[in-house]
């Protein structure tokens, strides 16, 4: 017998979300929704790019929040 277990879950944006160029690759279909909805509104906290701007780190804007580089983003 398994146990329906109700969790509230609670959807934060990332605090870069606004100024990320995730953002704006995704407003300009670049960018698929599954970035947005795995990293800008779930585990924003995994992702690289976030920790990299939490340390003052640079970055380039092509690079995902996996922290892969995207040949694709780069020519925008």
């Amino acid at each position: 017998m398994s146990k329906n277990i109700n969790r509230k879950i609670t959807i934060r944006k990332c605090r870069w979300y606004e100024v990320c160029p995730m953002k704006r690759y995704y407003e300009a279909g670049k960018l698929d929704k599954k970035w947005i909805e795995l990293y800008c509104l779930g585990d924003w906290h995994k992702c690289v790019r976030y920790r990299m701007e939490e340390m003052g780190k640079p970055h380039p804007d092509w690079m995902l929040p996996d922290g892969t580089l995207s040949d694709i983003l780069r020519k925008d």
